[in-house]
């Protein structure tokens, strides 16, 4: 019997600009924007507690930290 599993993953959301993007982790984040760009470095942000109750705010955006749920996995086989 295969189970089907509830997916979970992680998204980081860059708001800039009136604009939303999404990563999978802080460092896809900082590796297409650069500190002039949204005023803050990766060294920086990976030592903060980010969430979606505590975001990173700063003049130029606000990045929040949350989780993706997907449906349940169906195996080609069900």
């Amino acid at each position: 019997m295969n189970e089907k599993k509830k997916q979970e993953r992680a998204v980081v959301h860059l708001e800039k600009d009136g604009q939303h993007y999404y990563y999978g982790n802080l460092k896809a984040l900082t590796d297409h924007w650069d500190k002039d760009a949204i005023g803050v470095s990766y060294a920086y942000l990976k030592n903060l507690n980010i969430s979606g109750d505590k975001p990173f705010v700063n003049d130029k955006c606000v990045i929040r930290r949350g989780i993706i749920i997907t449906s349940k996995r169906h195996h080609s086989n069900d």
